[in-house]
């Protein structure tokens, strides 16, 4: 223990002594046997008159007792203090924001049943792997926008997912930029260390420069998960026209903003390898920042138990009347 840390957290509690000091002295004061001789008789005379059976020398008086239990319960309740701990709100948290592309593109049926309807049961499936994981949802076309704030309950960014479709979104276009940033600042604002799981087709090549500057920036790592088939597999009649899978131009996207490519499987092989790379991002950010004093008094609780169960001997009450 260092004494020039040593500090009470709620300093304002020891004011409570004078009360307290007063209220024991009164006490005592009443409990003298003595008290009314000692107005009428001299002291000298006093102590050689009074009779003091001896088994009552040396006990403690119940009016002490309640003292110290005051005096350290009023030391508890301001709180001692000399180190300091962690606060609870470091402990193990992390943050995942899940964007999805919602595009005419995403309609493209060489993912049966479409790249859409496989990139929302996958959301579900990679939430299963990460209980009680905060996870966002974000959606995305010309435009970006917080579809759920952080929240740890999966079935609801699954409820929200299904309901995405390209009719919904306001603005017609392709900005992954907006909604990586977007996703950037939600976590900024949370105050926790995170990942980002962009679900996309494809990307422009300009993406990855500007992914580039907004990693250094000091944007968290962005996996990228592709919906999408390569150029051998031939949509079904009637399938949206869409691009097929640019592997190159995804891997390259997913390098500049630190993270992984994962390419959609039929199986659940992919989101168990995007579970692993967010797994282990998170343990490789840094902690979250925070401290706090350590409060110690906690540990005057047991003494004052222990006083405290000198009130249940025999003589032990202590009288407020006169």
């Amino acid at each position: 223990m260092t004494w020039e840390l040593f500090h009470f957290l709620r300093p304002a509690w020891l004011l409570m002594a004078v009360p307290a000091g007063l209220l024991i002295w009164s006490i005592w004061r009443r409990q003298d046997p003595m008290r009314g001789w000692k107005a009428v008789m001299a002291p000298e005379l006093l102590e050689h008159l009074a009779i003091s059976p001896r088994e009552r020398r040396g006990r403690i008086r119940p009016a002490f007792l309640l003292g110290a239990i005051w005096l350290f319960g009023i030391l508890a309740m301001a709180g001692p203090s000399w180190k300091k701990e962690a606060t609870p709100f470091t402990e193990d948290q992390s943050a995942l924001f899940v964007i999805l592309k919602v595009t005419p593109d995403m309609l493209a049926e060489d993912i049966q049943p479409s790249r859409l309807i496989r990139a929302r049961q996958k959301i579900t499936d990679l939430l299963d792997l990460l209980p009680g994981t905060s996870t966002g949802l974000i959606a995305y076309a010309g435009s970006a926008h917080l579809v759920m704030p952080l929240t740890t309950d999966p079935d609801i960014i699954g409820y929200f997912a299904s309901e995405l479709v390209p009719d919904v979104m306001p603005v017609p276009g392709d900005e992954p930029l907006k909604a990586v940033e977007l996703a950037r600042q939600r976590l900024l604002d949370s105050g926790l260390p995170g990942s980002i799981v962009l679900i996309t087709d494809s990307v422009d090549a300009s993406f990855s420069s500007g992914l580039a500057d907004q990693r250094r920036a000091g944007s968290p790592d962005v996996f990228i998960l592709a919906v999408a088939a390569g150029p051998e597999v031939i949509p079904p009649p009637g399938s949206p026209p869409a691009p097929a899978l640019d592997e190159k131009t995804l891997q390259q996207a997913a390098r500049a903003g630190g993270g992984s490519l994962v390419v959609v499987t039929p199986d659940d092989s992919d989101v168990n390898e995007l579970s692993r790379l967010i797994e282990r991002s998170f343990a490789s950010a840094p902690p979250q920042e925070g401290e706090r004093w350590k409060d110690e008094g906690y540990y005057l609780l047991v003494l004052l138990s222990l006083l405290a169960l000198g009130f249940y001997r025999k003589g032990g009450a202590v009288a407020v009347n006169s």
